[in-house]
């Protein structure tokens, strides 16, 4: 089984998507199963993290934005890859470093997620993006 989410961005930050992948794993009705998501841009990322406390997201955002900065920062001149903005190379780079695709088990139709963990896609852009979550189900 399969199906796509679309995650509507307001730029770069981390967006929580794991009730609605939550709904679609419950409404398959699978015993066992593991579920992978792919997230199909090259400028974004999927990643698992706490969502207690929405300061780790602030300060995940924050670490990302310090390690790789915009391509207008000094530190960055070396980029060539520049005319689709000072925020596009910087978000392939980080899209490099971190997954694009996660695998979760799933047992009673549920994720087996950690108690304070959630889907999160990360926006390496600085403008709203639409972004394509492919989901699949085995």
């Amino acid at each position: 089984m399969h199906t796509s989410f679309t995650i509507e961005t307001q730029g770069a930050g981390l967006y929580e998507v794991t009730p609605v992948v939550a709904r679609w794993v419950a409404a398959q009705a699978l015993h066992e199963a593991a579920l992978t998501l792919f997230v199909r841009h090259t400028s974004c990322s999927l990643t698992i993290q706490e969502n207690a406390d929405p300061e780790v997201q602030t300060d995940l955002a924050a670490f990302f934005h310090r390690l790789v900065p915009p391509g207008s920062d000094p530190s960055m001149s070396w980029l060539t890859h520049t005319y689709e903005g000072p925020d596009d190379m910087p978000g392939h780079i980080k899209a490099a470093l971190l997954p694009t695709s996660i695998a979760i088990p799933t047992l009673r139709g549920q994720m087996t997620l950690g108690t304070w963990q959630g889907i999160y896609l990360f926006e390496h852009r600085d403008r709203p993006h639409r972004r394509e979550v492919v989901a699949m189900l085995r």
